[in-house]
């Protein structure tokens, strides 16, 4: 059970560090890596992915609060766009989370990355966003929230990196968006571990010490390292200028998204 230890901490540790500096879950890191430790552990193959998913998922449930505290400490937490936004993010999410067991991930997490590269390359090269031209209606936040929570259910990634690019692009400070993502983390992870946890139950060939499709060795050791190193992740963002921030958060969107793109493919 413990043999792969060493690989949950450190990947737990990189998790950590960026969901603080950035404001994102990690999905798009755990999920291959997972994937690779579990095969390589002698998983039904039938259960590998979705075991990812749902182990990546439910680590969103610890690491979002060692990362919001942090950004809260520093005032960085719209909690007025979290809370409109939270039945959106809960009703997609799960819906999502049911998903997953009947659906092929692999077209959607190709039409997903060209998406996060558009993304990317407009925090980039775009021009900056023009304050109420894209005004932050309930409707419209919940909607959005929704199809973030769908997609971040189905690829386990992406959640807080498009709700960092919808709020950039209504206006938001670039620090500000990213602590009021890692607010919004906590009830998409809640509501995609809930789906992955029902989904996961009374299959035949799952792993011992696993509750649904969450692998309970693995998560236990990327949350210890990733609380660790989650407050100093933020403590980094909110020294480095808002620009430099930006164009250091599309970079890491388009490595993401390459990643994840190959991993599926």
């Amino acid at each position: 059970m413990f043999e792969w230890w060493w690989a949950y901490l450190a990947l737990g540790a990189f998790v950590g560090f960026f969901a603080g500096l950035l404001g994102i879950g990690g999905g798009a890191a755990m999920v291959p890596v997972l994937a690779f430790i579990y095969a390589a552990k002698g998983f039904d193959a039938g259960h590998v992915v979705h075991l990812a998913l749902g182990t990546s998922m439910a680590t969103i449930l610890f690491t979002s609060v060692s990362s919001v505290r942090a950004h809260h400490g520093h005032g960085a937490v719209n909690w007025a766009a979290v809370k409109r936004m939270a039945p959106g993010i809960v009703i997609g999410t799960f819906g999502g989370a049911l998903l997953a067991s009947v659906l092929d991930v692999r077209l959607l997490s190709v039409v997903f990355t060209l998406l996060i590269y558009y993304i990317a390359w407009q925090m980039f090269f775009g021009k900056k966003p023009e304050a109420g031209a894209l005004p932050m209606t309930t409707t419209g936040l919940n909607l959005s929230a929704a199809l973030i929570g769908v997609i971040s259910s189905l690829t386990a990634t992406g959640g807080a990196a498009l709700v960092v690019a919808w709020l950039v692009k209504r206006g938001m400070r670039i620090h500000e968006a990213i602590g009021t993502a890692a607010a919004v983390g906590w009830p998409l992870a809640a509501a995609g571990t809930a789906g992955y946890v029902l989904t996961g139950l009374g299959r035949s060939g799952m792993p011992e010490h696993s509750v649904g499709f969450v692998y309970l060795p693995a998560l236990a050791g990327i949350v210890i390292a990733s609380m660790l190193l989650a407050p100093l992740g933020a403590k980094l963002a909110h020294r480095t200028p808002g620009p430099l921030l930006k164009k250091v958060f599309a970079a890491l969107l388009f490595v993401l998204a390459t990643k994840m793109l190959f991993s599926f493919l």
